[in-house]
């Protein structure tokens, strides 16, 4: 892992969404040094389910050498974000780090995503993104160190990351364009820059299912906060950079990437947003259906054997043509590091932003909402996706979800069914369950089979994001 310089010792860091999970644990590797931090977030009280409130972080920050201010912050409210603003400036002199952490998910296509979810995505991502910003900008502007950084990913225009869940990407990619703009705005005086995971993170959300095993697909959440400290190291001229967190660990010299792993060895779930292979050959193909204009991707996965053989992904071959998006430099110019021979040195040049990182062609499990499937679902599919799911259902998993859950699908073989994770053992079935629903999600039979067929920890793993975004709305 990545060692504390000392770097911080003395810095104002002001985080959203500090509470838990990746936000808290970029405080908590500030505080290492001596950084001041301001947790700014919305948790008061302890939630069932999901650890942490903003002043059970603020205790653990104290402890671990850094001094803690826990503010009540919705990002959605303008009063609340510059009321802390100015709370921090009265309490520390100044603000000299800023990290748009705070975040909401919503992983639902167009129908089945309703307004609200669309305005709390919308609301948090981006306009929560902008304005905390825009209050933070005229302290960061008077500190010698001066970062903004966005927990956003790089603006990758594949229309795959857009055809599952058209809002989320939308919200997720307004943070990644006020890097865009901000970086050149305040070129000189900022640095503005966003970071990536390249796999899934283990966070609380993941906590409620206990033994699924998604976990294992995981990295922890300090490869993000080493990777952010590295950011936070460079001087304001390393700006509009779109960084991926295995990468810049990587050119701290950082080999051995097991030590992030949950558990070391096993297969690693890569995150959203990331083409693992870009240079695979895109080719038109003429679908067996009636729809001879559907193109398609040929994606080889390595996952684990019991899963069933991948389908092959839609996407859009012309998108090949734009090598703007990849022809890049991974990490923009640095004076000050010469040393580091990969960071390339452009003289008279200022640097542009980083729209799409390149990472070396490996095998790897696809994202949650990869289809796991033969292309056209055979007559009880739906049927079939359950029992696989019941036969791995476990009293553990139960007793750490307890949820139940309604699938409203339209289709063949569709209708209503449950999985009710509150009952010994588990039950699913057709029709509405005998307990009230606590998620209900609505989606096509092709769509339902295509998410959520063959590997019980994909499975659950989208269920728990649905929960995630239930309980953001509650």
């Amino acid at each position: 892992m990545l060692p504390n310089t000392g770097k911080l010792a003395g810095c104002t860091v002001f985080i959203t969404g500090a509470s838990r999970g990746i936000g808290k644990a970029i405080a908590l590797k500030a505080a290492k040094d001596g950084a001041n931090i301001v947790i700014a977030a919305k948790t008061t009280q302890k939630h069932p389910k999901l650890l942490g409130t903003i002043y059970t972080a603020a205790e653990e920050i104290e402890a671990a050498g850094g001094t803690a201010l826990p503010c009540v912050v919705d990002v959605r409210d303008e009063q609340q974000i510059n009321s802390a603003v100015e709370k921090a400036v009265e309490k520390f002199g100044g603000i000299d780090i800023l990290v748009n952490n705070a975040s909401a998910i919503s992983l639902t296509n167009t129908l089945d995503t309703p307004t609200k979810r669309v305005d709390l995505m919308m609301n948090v991502n981006t306009r929560g993104t902008y304005l905390t910003s825009k209050a933070c900008i005229p302290f960061l502007k008077k500190s010698k160190v001066g970062h903004i950084l966005n927990l956003s990913p790089p603006l990758n225009l594949n229309p795959l990351w857009f055809k599952q869940h058209c809002a989320y990407t939308i919200a997720k990619y307004g943070m990644s364009m006020c890097v865009l703009g901000m970086a050149e705005e305040f070129r000189g005086e900022i640095a503005v820059n966003a970071l990536w995971p390249r796999t899934a993170i283990h966070t609380a959300a993941m906590d409620m299912l206990g033994g699924s095993g998604v976990e294992n697909q995981c990295r922890k959440v300090d490869i993000i906060a080493d990777a952010a400290y590295s950011i936070f190291k460079r001087p304001k001229s390393f700006t509009g950079n779109f960084i991926i967190d295995e990468n810049i660990l990587k050119e701290e010299g950082i080999k051995n990437f097991d030590v992030y792993a949950i558990a070391p060895g096993h297969p690693l779930l890569p995150d959203f947003f990331l083409d693992e292979h870009p240079d695979a050959v895109m080719e038109e193909k003429e679908s067996n259906d009636s729809v001879p204009e559907v193109k398609e991707e040929k994606l080889q996965l390595q996952e684990e054997s019991q899963l069933q053989k991948q389908p092959q992904l839609q996407e859009q071959p012309q998108l090949q043509e734009k090598p703007q998006l990849q022809e890049k430099p991974q990490l923009q110019e640095q004076p000050q590091l010469q040393e580091k021979p990969q960071l390339q040195e452009q003289p008279q040049q200022r640097e542009q932003p980083q729209l799409q990182q390149q990472p070396r062609p490996r095998q790897q499990p696809q994202p949650f909402v990869q289809s796991m499937l033969p292309q056209k679902p055979h007559f009880g599919a739906v049927e079939e996706t359950f029992r696989i799911v019941k036969d791995s259902l476990s009293d553990e998993v139960v007793r750490a979800t307890q949820a139940v859950y309604q699938f409203e699908l339209s289709g063949e073989d569709g209708g209503t069914w449950f999985l009710d994770l509150k009952s010994k053992g588990g039950k699913v079935g057709h029709g509405e369950p005998s307990d009230r629903a606590d998620v209900v999600m609505s989606m096509a039979t092709d769509d339902f089979v295509k998410m959520f067929s063959g590997s019980l920890s994909i499975f659950l793993a989208v269920l728990v994001l649905a929960m995630e975004s239930k309980l953001a709305l509650s």
